[in-house]
């Protein structure tokens, strides 16, 4: 059984998607499918097959949601010993040691990760290069675009 690590925001955030896909969307679909079905022919109703299309993904993004909140770690990061080391759930502030730019990252579960919102997952080359290692230390990390070299600034537990 895989157990799947969720701050305390990713698990909330899969608890309101599996609300609004069993409260809203999932009445939604059955509506337009009944409604496609008082249109005859199913062969041809393309309003139908598009609508149990949907069904199809909502039944399934329900069964994911619920497999993984049921085998999820939640791990509050502020409860957690704060000793300057980068684990699981941590925002880590880097600076580039190439070129000097400076980035901030939260690593976070597969689920929840947004590199748009500087949220890495916990799987990604940097995460996996920076677990266990602590403020100040120097971090080569193999990436598809070749190795790069950050220095670690700072370990914020928040």
């Amino acid at each position: 059984m895989t157990k799947y690590p969720l701050t305390v925001e990713g698990a909330e955030a899969l608890a309101a998607e599996l609300k609004k896909l069993k409260q809203e969307d999932r009445p939604t679909v059955i509506a337009a499918i009944a409604e496609a079905r008082e249109h005859g022919d199913l062969k041809e109703n393309a309003e139908y097959h598009a609508a149990r299309e949907q069904q199809g993904f909502i039944e399934g993004r329900i069964q994911d949601i619920e497999g993984k909140l049921s085998n999820a770690v939640i791990i509050d990061v502020s409860k957690l010993t704060q000793n300057g080391k980068v684990v699981f759930g941590v925002t880590v502030d880097l600076v580039d040691e190439d070129n000097g730019d400076e980035v901030t990252y939260k690593i976070v579960g597969e689920d929840e990760a947004d590199i748009k919102v500087n949220k890495i997952s916990i799987g990604s080359p940097i995460a996996k290069a920076l677990i266990g290692k602590e403020e100040g230390e120097v971090v080569e990390v193999k990436t598809p675009g070749g190795t790069r070299t950050f220095e670690l600034v700072e370990v914020k537990y928040i």
